[in-house]
């Protein structure tokens, strides 16, 4: 609380009152950090997904099997039409299996901006290996909105 000619102490701050006065007016004018809201990375559809309905989540995880988990991500763009991160994740061989499953560095790619329900979020997600030869493919996904399958095709 600020009252005039007193002085304000906590926190390890001692302001005047004139100075209190003066520093609440330069944070009540600064722009809001709600200003400019951030896409979410869809939201969350069961309670044993991870990383959904958050900005710049740092593990996804689709709540099944291990191929459904990225984690450790490092966005390097986020906001824009795609954002694109780097993380690990357990890439499957051809013909091993799930339990064949090994951990390999992956791309994680947001795509499909949009709003759902008046909340601005990218709708799709997928990651793929690019150190095993794969590339980013928007085709097939769930819309991480409604949960419905887009084909792409």
């Amino acid at each position: 609380m600020v009252r005039s000619a007193q002085t304000v102490r906590g926190f390890g701050v001692t302001l005047t009152s004139a100075a209190a006065v003066l520093m609440g007016q330069a944070i009540a004018g600064a722009p809001s950090a709600s200003a400019d809201p951030q896409p979410t990375l869809g939201r969350a559809w069961a309670p044993s997904v991870r990383g959904y309905g958050t900005v710049r989540p740092a593990r996804v995880f689709n709540g099944g099997d291990p191929t459904g988990d990225i984690w450790d991500i490092r966005w390097s763009t986020w906001g824009g039409e795609q954002a694109t991160g780097a993380g690990t994740s357990y890439w499957e061989p051809p013909g091993a299996g799930v339990a064949g499953s090994v951990k390999e560095p992956a791309t994680i790619v947001a795509y499909n901006l949009g709003t759902c329900d008046g909340q601005l979020m990218y709708q799709a997600a997928k990651w793929y290996f690019p150190g095993k030869g794969e590339s980013f493919n928007p085709a097939g996904h769930y819309n991480i909105c409604d949960g419905d399958y887009v084909d792409g095709n």
